[in-house]
């Protein structure tokens, strides 16, 4: 049995796979990959990167650079001009990042899924001030998940303003789909910000929720000074004033993890997506009401 063999196999034994990414001192883990990864003494990084190529289906075929300074340098890669197509159409919101589409649809209320049987609520995600969540009401979400190996980098879903960040500390469960599965609401448990967006001259709101897992060890948002995570102990409120048009980069995970988005009522999943599908950074994610 090879490396990738073994590996699938621990990965399908549901229970040790919890066991192995959760029942562990996880933030203690996440502090220590976060000096980790950005070792550059080189047998360190060399030896890094090939069990990262080994264990995690690694793709490089598409990053602009092949050659890194740490692992880190290789989490937070970027892509080469034209890897993604960002879809023009002023009515679509697109994915803000490569990912594998989780739960998704209608907000039944207040009440969300983070898997089949387990829900939450917005105020448990968003915080308790009704002027955060209240938009997203009977709305539509889709939750955006991040594996290890692929593309870190989060980008804007249409031309937009960014108005407001909220930070929220919290664990660093791992946001696969066992854990999802075993942890009620795990999503409101993690490390997390909520970024407030408006879109273009109709002003739309959205909200785009980053959420922390085992080994994130920071959160990038290049119109923030601090890194935001788990060691973050800067104000929780931060207004700010950022422009981005579509497609543009705005930050990046440090490691694998979840991107949920949440819209008003009107707003629908483009057609033809459905829990599983895989989606790149550009492609539609949703669709705009009618003008």
């Amino acid at each position: 049995m090879n490396l990738r063999q073994w590996r699938d196999h621990i990965l399908q034994q549901e229970d040790l796979n919890f066991l192995l990414t959760n029942r562990v001192p996880r933030i203690a883990l996440t502090r220590f990959m976060g000096w980790f990864s950005q070792i550059r003494q080189p047998l360190v990084r060399d030896l890094s990167l090939r069990l990262f190529k080994a264990f995690g289906d690694l793709d490089l075929s598409e990053a602009r650079k092949t050659r890194f300074d740490s692992l880190h340098d290789c989490f937070i890669r970027e892509l080469k001009p034209g890897a993604r197509v960002v879809d023009a159409d002023p009515q679509v919101l697109c994915s803000p990042c490569d990912a594998i589409l989780g739960a998704c649809g209608a907000v039944d209320g207040l009440g969300v899924f983070q898997a089949k049987g387990f829900p939450y609520t917005l105020p448990e995600l968003f915080g308790p001030d009704p002027q955060a969540f209240a938009p997203y009401r009977n709305g539509v979400y889709a939750t955006l998940r991040l594996t290890a190996s692929m593309y870190h980098r989060f980008h804007a879903p249409h031309d937009c303003r960014v108005h407001h960040v909220t930070h929220h500390s919290g664990d660093t469960w791992n946001v696969n789909p066992i854990a999802l599965k075993r942890v009620q609401k795990l999503f409101c448990r993690n490390e997390r910000a909520v970024v407030h967006t408006r879109l273009g001259p109709a002003g739309h709101p959205v909200a785009l929720v980053p959420v922390a897992a085992i080994l994130v060890a920071s959160l990038r948002l290049h119109w923030l000074s601090p890194l935001l995570g788990v060691d973050y102990r800067g104000p929780d409120e931060l207004p700010c004033d950022a422009h981005f048009s579509k497609g543009q980069e705005m930050g990046w995970f440090q490691h694998g993890s979840t991107i949920i988005v949440f819209a008003p009522p009107g707003f629908v999943l483009a057609p033809g997506l459905a829990s599983g599908s895989p989606l790149r950074m550009g492609q539609a994610l949703m669709q705009l009401p009618e003008a």
